[in-house]
């Protein structure tokens, strides 16, 4: 597909799911990607942290693609650029502090020099083939939020990224209403919208105002105190330090995201006044009422510090009567992960305070007043819902109607919208997917690899090693090892009988692949009359020498 004299919208991730944000504005033969972010995975991956998105529809037409602009430092909007970046041969482009993120991504990963990084000021702009790229400075949760004007012959997209109206937020600028009115004022053809806080009522709320109830937690707490949150929320980094100096407390940090995040932030112009850290040994040193500890793993990471902290495997340690802090929201999904810490805590005699409890989080994403206030100021022909789940982006398309936009439209990865000329409609589709970083290798989300490790972790793993003399018949008796299947006590009694079944299916003189298969599906029966479980059953034949 090549665009043609009209302004297409497509979106390889973030549309129908939270996270994973790719999309792609196509004029006049030339394509610009927004954002190349990740998804963590979940159970359904067995040994899988990182999704990625497949970009095989903008890799086959790489030399269409001018640059990929990125809109904040958020691993959902910049994570997948030192897994995919390289093979895309594309530049890109961001202000000073989100570059600094993708410059260690990339250093880590051995690819700097080999992927153009092109800083931008704030507030600068870019020309990219057809289009004139704006970064409009918006609050969210990490320095540097951005929003992107981006003005094209057949009229102009307002691409919001992820934002928040918040007049005082701590670190970063305030959005402001006269530039998004001017904005508004020169014509929005389309704005292209975060969905992710549709069904939340009220406002998001400022940074500024969860200072008060961490102070007053950290303030009456006796003993030590974790506080955990967003490692990339370098706002509330700025808001803990500040608690922890009110409270006659040194800080320590736990978790190298963290550590990055503020080298980062310290080295473009962000987080000056933050106290200097100190060791974990120095921490432990310290009278108890001295200490916060900041630390990573909130949504309930294992390996994360503070996963680490509540198993007690971590060189930080917590007792009776100390504190831990959860200054973020839970994301959906994290609910068992984190209530296990939590239970790892509590047995641990440590106080637990959530956003249930006290003011200690505020969303970066836009409550409904939020949003028709951003539908008043720049006044779009179109709003195209993006970065949630179906039921967000149909609720955000409802929503924009209700306050009189004039057109919206509900998009799904893969879609191909038309929103110029003429009234915006789905034109095509494309095949997208998602991949999986295992290990160091990138796979098919639901190719073999991880299909097969599915069908291990539910059922086991059954190993057959059959015996065979030069005549084709048995040389011995079959091998049987079973991994993962429940027969735990009885294991030898289901070992010999495994063997027996795998013994008499073997018939010599038939082919091999059908006497393997008539091997395979007597141990298998034999495991699922013993356990109830279809496990996976991997035969291999061994023609033994003379």
């Amino acid at each position: 597909m090549i665009p043609g004299e009209e302004l297409l919208f497509l979106a390889l991730g973030g549309s129908g799911e939270i996270g994973m944000n790719v999309n792609l504005y196509g004029c006049r033969g030339q394509w610009i990607m927004v954002d190349l972010g990740l998804t963590f995975a979940d159970s359904s991956y067995p040994g899988v942290e990182l999704i990625l998105p497949d970009l095989e529809f903008i890799e086959n037409r790489q030399d269409r693609l001018a640059g990929i602009v990125l809109t904040h430092g958020h691993e959902d909007h910049i994570g997948a650029l030192p897994y995919l970046a390289e093979e895309l041969k594309a530049p890109l482009f961001a202000t000073p502090f989100t570059a600094g993120l993708i410059a260690g991504k990339l250093e880590e990963e051995g690819l700097t020099g080999q992927v153009k990084l092109n800083i931008v000021e704030r507030g600068g702009t870019i020309e990219l083939g057809p289009f004139r790229v704006s970064f409009v400075a918006l609050s969210h949760s990490i320095p540097e939020g951005n929003g992107l004007l981006i003005e094209t012959p057949f009229g102009n997209v307002f691409h919001t990224g992820d934002w928040k109206i918040d007049e005082t937020p701590v670190i970063g600028e305030a959005p402001s209403p006269d530039t998004l009115r001017a904005i508004g004022d020169e014509g929005v053809l389309a704005l292209v919208c975060d969905s992710t806080n549709v069904f939340q009522n009220a406002p998001s709320g400022s940074e500024e105002s969860v200072h008060a109830g961490l102070f007053a937690k950290v303030a009456e707490a006796p003993g030590r105190v974790l506080v955990t949150t967003f490692a990339s929320n370098a706002a509330r980094l700025q808001t803990i330090g500040r608690v922890a100096r009110e409270a006659g407390r040194q800080v320590c940090i736990a978790g190298r995201s963290l550590e990055r995040i503020l080298r980062v932030g310290q080295a473009t112009g962000y987080l000056q006044d933050f106290p200097s850290p100190i060791s974990f040994d120095e921490a432990m040193r310290l009278p108890r009422s001295q200490l916060l500890v900041i630390a990573t793993g909130g949504q309930g990471e294992p390996r994360a510090a503070l996963g680490r902290v509540a198993a007690g495997t971590h060189d930080l340690k917590l007792s009776p009567d100390d504190t831990v802090i959860f200054s973020s929201r839970i994301i959906p999904g994290n609910e068992v992960a984190i209530g296990r810490i939590m239970n790892q805590l509590s047995d641990l005699g440590v106080r637990i305070v959530t956003e249930r409890q006290a003011h200690v989080h505020v969303s970066g994403h836009p409550g409904r007043p939020e949003l028709v206030e951003m539908y008043n100021w720049v006044r779009p022909e179109i709003v195209v819902p993006v970065h949630g789940e179906a039921r967000h982006l149909a609720e955000h398309s409802r929503l924009a109607l209700d306050h009189g936009v004039p057109h919206t439209i509900v998009q799904k990865n893969g879609d191909v919208i038309r929103l110029a000329p003429g009234e915006p409609e789905k034109v095509d589709e494309v095949r997208v997917g998602q991949l999986v970083l295992d290990g160091d290798v990138i796979l098919p989300a639901n190719g073999s690899t991880v299909n097969e490790r599915r069908r291990i972790a539910y059922g086991g793993l059954i190993t057959v090693a059959v015996p065979l003399g030069e005549d084709g018949r048995l040389a011995g008796t079959p091998l049987v090892r079973a991994f993962g299947v429940p027969v735990e006590e009885d294991r030898e009694d289901f070992i010999a009988d495994a063997t027996d079944a795998a013994t008499r299916a073997y018939s010599p003189g038939g082919k091999e692949e059908a006497v393997r298969e008539s091997v395979r599906l007597a141990v298998r029966r034999c495991a699922t009359l013993w356990t109830g479980k279809k496990p996976l059953v991997d035969v291999t034949m061994l023609q033994l020498a003379q």
